[in-house]
């Protein structure tokens, strides 16, 4: 039996309901398999609740004995090692790497970590020294196909009250966050009504989605490319540069575009959506490699590899001391 804590500062608020979804998922998941025991803490982001996350988790666990410790994001990983633990985790999403305060506090407690996971292959490239970007895994938090599948068209609008005759687009994010450019999903779309996720129930959001002729994702940048997972999960069409994911699950699909954002170009892949009533795409196929089960089932193993690195190493360590 693995006996794990995972740790996030994704903690979901009232405003912000989404917050952290994908870590929640992929803790439902690990759940889901045999010889897994899994805790959750979260908390939520900022310098202050670093502090006081430390203290609870010490408070708290002190007595605990855990085999792995593995906290989200970059941050999360200092009060992630106050839990003692044979291995402490870390995957980092994006931001953690990209954002200049958040990438230096990544960096130094790097040196911590047993075991290094990033969402995506892309995101290893962008890790700070060399050391790190060798030993990296990728371990997405992976997509919910139960959640997130095909669902009539009609009765998803039905259900938001939306209008049934009427195209509509999705911008699979929230509008604050410029990395994901809200503007060119705001200048494609034109006259078009376009929908947004900020502060949508994550149960939600397959409805949005299937609501959807089509879903935009020009972002300028994406440690891993969820929401694209999602909108194939329900066969929904799919526009999106190629960063992330994104090349990966959408290369020759036929009704998605993966393109550096060009507004001519992307108006030209979005135009037949917009004459379909119901317009779908072969994609859910696609992304049942990125099931969370399958992802869940990669960080275990990766868990079991460390621990027993780890133990092997002190046991030869200890055989050393005793001669």
């Amino acid at each position: 039996m693995i006996r794990a804590l995972v740790v996030s500062n994704m903690l979901a608020t009232p405003q912000h309901p989404e917050r952290g979804s994908f870590v929640r998922d992929q803790v439902r998941a690990l759940r889901g398999l045999d010889g897994v025991d899994v805790c959750l803490h979260e908390f939520p982001g900022g310098p202050k609740a670093l502090v006081r996350c430390a203290l609870q988790l010490r408070a708290r666990y002190r007595r605990e004995h855990f085999d792995v410790v593995h906290a989200h994001f970059g941050l999360s990983a200092w009060p992630a090692l106050c839990v003692p633990a044979e291995v402490h985790a870390l995957t980092l999403h994006g931001t953690d790497v990209t954002h200049p305060l958040t990438r230096q506090s990544t960096r130094l407690v790097l040196p911590f970590v047993d075991l290094l996971g990033v969402a995506s292959p892309a995101l290893a490239s962008q890790l700070p020294g060399a050391r790190s970007r060798l030993r990296a895994q990728s371990l997405p938090c992976g997509v919910d196909l139960e959640r997130f599948r095909p669902m009539p068209r009609a009765w998803a609008r039905a259900e938001l009250d939306l209008d049934p005759m009427r195209p509509y687009l999705l911008f699979a994010a929230d509008p604050k966050r410029p990395e994901k450019r809200h503007d060119r999903a705001l200048a494609l779309a034109g006259p078009v009504k376009l929908l947004t996720l900020g502060g949508v129930n994550p149960d939600q959001v397959p409805l949005w989605i299937n609501a959807a002729n089509a879903v935009l994702v020009p972002s300028e940048r994406e440690g891993f490319g969820l929401a694209v997972l999602e909108a194939l999960a329900c066969d929904v069409p799919v526009l999106a540069t190629p960063v992330g994911i994104h090349p990966t699950v959408l290369e020759g699909l036929a009704g998605t575009i993966c393109a550096p954002f060009d507004l001519a170009q992307w108006h030209r892949a979005l135009a037949p959506h917009l004459l379909e009533a119901d317009p779908r795409v072969a994609g859910r196929a696609r992304v049942e490699q990125f099931s969370m089960e399958r992802m869940a089932e990669r960080v275990v193993d990766a868990w079991r590899v460390s621990i027993t690195r780890r133990t092997t190493t002190t046991d030869a360590r200890g055989s050393m001391t005793e001669r």
